[in-house]
Parts: C-alpha cells; sequence; structure tokens
C-alpha cells in the first residue's frame, strides 16, 4: 500500500458521519446494506449520505453493487486488511510484536 492510498483512507474515516456510516456498514458485512436503511438507522438525509457513500467508495473502503433497482454497500475487508498491514509494517523494530499488556487505571486519591 502506498501512503497516497493509505492517506486517502485516513481522510474518508475522518469525518464523524461518515465513520458512522462506515461502522455501520463493517457491522452488517457481507449482507451490506441499502442506503434507504442507513438513512433510516442514523439519520442523515439522503443528499448528504450519497456523498458519504461516494468519498468511502472512492476510497476503497466499501463496495458497492446494484441489485436490481437497490444499491448495496459492503465493507472492502481487503482494503482494511491491507491498510492494518501498512500501519504495522515497522512496529517493534521488526521484530515480532509481543502483545502489550493492557493499562492499568492510576488510583485516584
Amino acid at each position: 500500500m502506498k501512503n497516497t492510498e493509505a492517506i486517502q483512507a485516513f481522510l474518508a474515516l475522518g469525518q464523524e458521519s461518515r465513520l458512522n456510516v462506515y461502522r455501520l456498514i463493517v457491522q452488517k458485512g457481507d449482507e451490506g446494506l441499502m442506503p434507504s436503511q442507513i438513512h433510516e438507522m442514523l439519520g442523515i438525509p439522503n443528499a448528504t449520505l450519497s456523498f458519504h457513500l461516494k468519498e468511502l467508495y472512492l476510497a476503497g473502503l466499501i463496495t458497492v453493487e446494484r441489485q436490481s433497482r437497490n444499491l448495496i454497500y459492503r465493507p472492502n475487508a481487503q482494503l482494511v486488511q491491507n491498510l492494518s498491514e501498512f500501519l504495522l509494517d515497522n512496529c517493534c523494530g521488526g521484530q515480532s510484536c509481543v502483545p502489550l499488556k493492557p493499562f492499568k487505571k492510576a488510583k485516584s486519591s
């Protein structure tokens, strides 16, 4: 993955409504969602939703399939996998990463 591809994905996710749309689509997985379902669940106006879906699609984060008169949006799992690998490529100085211990909350006095 190139820097420009990663930046495009992060920019697409860097807006709250778009992030909410993406997370909802990811929750449905291969089943996917139609824009009318997304509108119903999140209450985003149709014109605005169309813009957000287009941005997520152009960033490669989601796919779209036409079924008759309906558009079905699904997450692009391969891009998310590539993005994760891109972020962790130089993790731990090139050594195998050891799972990090969870942070403990500091006791308040």
